[in-house]
């Protein structure tokens, strides 16, 4: 059975003073704590860890606290979670008991007693396992019938059961995260737990902290001891997503953690010993990056044990079908509707689109047109996101006519190249790494690209000052 000595809570309240006694309250009873200001931080936390509860505040600065609720249960179904207000009453507390929570705190109310409703309530999750057929990441479970599917899922079903590190290749989208849970629930670690840790949702001053813990005064804010995602993962899988955005000094620390099976936390030499299997993923071409001399050529291999290569969606085209219409189901189930259809106008232009966004955008695409079916039983063409509707809108190629005495060819080129790394820019807020991400270029190549084309230009002098990671609480 599953065991953890510390559990894991994201604790969200914008109230700071609020928020730090709670958080010291749930430490002195041994929880771990992760603290979130606001809906958007939240989620972000939320996409990088999967945490044992979730403690929310009805009343956030920049959303309702049930809509991190939704989030937090779509991401993680065994979630324990518990909503906490100031102003509301029975209608809100039905509210949140039926959206998943296990209890509505009014406030003010005893410190103590919120621990302790989490130890009863992780106490029955944690130690009481579902039956078999209940597990959602079989490999029947997973969608897809497709030959290129077949051959990942073959490929999976024989190393799941063995402790060897695994690299997930693939677009974004394409469902590495998916794969990676279903390699650690068919394996001998299933009773124990699955870590997720996102190595460019994390600014680079925190990342190690992240992954190796910290112990109380290690640096600024460093206010309690906190152990790492290696520790938390004890005896499970970790699964190091965006592996590629790892800087160089961490990397080397990892491929030091992964040769000795132990780590040291940050402001601490003791060393601290782990069992934890670890399935990386990456979107971008890794040999490259180490050719670059981007990322090291030995922590390559030590990842690269078993590489698995996920097919984006356009080499699958045969499973849009399937995958389209479970999504409908699923969008319908969660808005408490009844079942939409997907005519066949509308399923051509899903087979049709190109999907660079893999099976999340698919996702999205029909979560967009189930919320404009309104009553409509069958969903519309005119329902579809615009870009499926009008192609055109995707066409990044410039309008170039070639005149009888010719073209600058490598002129062209370069201003191409020019536009599309500064329409990256404008799409993520000057976000470098994001930006990076969407061309599958490695964050070091965009800024030399930066340069070379052009840093004397208003535009990219601009892009080229800009650092705007999102800050993060430790």
């Amino acid at each position: 059975m599953r065991t953890a000595a510390q559990p894991t809570v994201l604790l969200v309240e914008d109230d700071s003073e609020l928020r730090q006694l709670v958080a010291e309250s749930l430490e002195s009873q041994n929880f771990a704590v992760a603290q979130a200001m606001d809906a958007t931080d939240a989620v972000a936390r939320l996409d990088g860890f999967a945490y044992d509860a979730l403690i929310v505040d009805l009343a956030l600065p920049d959303g309702n606290g049930m809509d991190v609720l939704d989030a937090a249960h779509v991401r993680y179904p065994h979630i324990r979670s518990i909503v906490m207000t100031g102003c509301g009453g029975v209608p809100e507390a039905v509210s949140a008991i039926k959206r998943g929570a296990i209890d509505f705190f009014m406030k003010p109310f005893q410190l103590r007693d919120l621990g302790r409703r989490l130890h009863e309530s992780l106490g029955k999750h944690v130690d009481i396992e579902p039956a078999e057929p209940t597990r959602p990441f079989r490999f029947d479970n997973v969608i897809g019938t497709s030959a290129a599917m077949r051959q990942v899922l073959d490929r999976l079903q024989l190393i799941s059961p063995m402790n060897s590190t695994v690299l997930l290749h693939g677009e974004t989208g394409t469902g590495k995260e998916l794969m990676a849970r279903t390699i650690h629930e068919n394996s001998a670690r299933r009773d124990h737990p699955f870590v997720a840790f996102n190595s460019a949702a994390i600014p680079d001053g925190l990342a190690e902290a992240e992954l190796f813990g910290h112990v109380k005064g290690a640096f600024t804010g460093a206010i309690s001891s906190r152990v790492g995602r290696f520790e938390t993962a004890h005896r499970g899988t970790l699964f190091i997503d965006e592996v590629a955005s790892m800087p160089m000094t961490l990397q080397s620390k990892l491929l030091r953690a992964l040769q000795e099976r132990e780590c040291e936390r940050v402001g601490d030499s003791k060393p601290v010993k782990f069992d934890v299997r670890v399935i990386a993923a990456t979107n971008v071409d890794l040999r490259k990056m180490v050719r670059e001399g981007t990322f090291r050529e030995d922590l390559f291999y030590r990842l690269n044990v078993v590489p698995v290569m996920l097919p984006p969606l356009r080499a699958r085209r045969e499973d849009i079908p399937l995958l389209a219409q479970h999504f409908v189901d699923k969008s319908c189930r969660q808005n408490g509707l009844t079942r939409r259809t997907i005519p066949q106008p509308v399923m051509r232009a899903l087979m049709n689109f190109a999907w660079p966004g893999n099976i999340r955008e698919l996702e999205n695409a029909v979560e967009h047109a189930v919320a404009l079916s309104g009553r409509e039983e069958a969903l519309g063409i005119a329902m579809l996101p615009y870009e499926l509707t009008h192609p055109e809108a995707n066409n990044v190629m410039p309008s170039v006519t070639i005149p009888d005495e010719g073209i600058n060819f490598t002129s062209v080129v370069s201003q191409l190249e020019r536009e599309l790394i500064l329409r990256s820019l404008e799409k993520t807020g000057g976000n470098k790494r994001r930006a990076a991400r969407l061309l599958n270029l490695s964050r070091t190549t965009l800024i030399d690209k930066l340069q070379r084309l052009g840093s004397s230009t208003e535009a990219t002098q601009d892009a080229l000052d800009l650092d705007l990671e999102p800050p993060t609480e430790c």
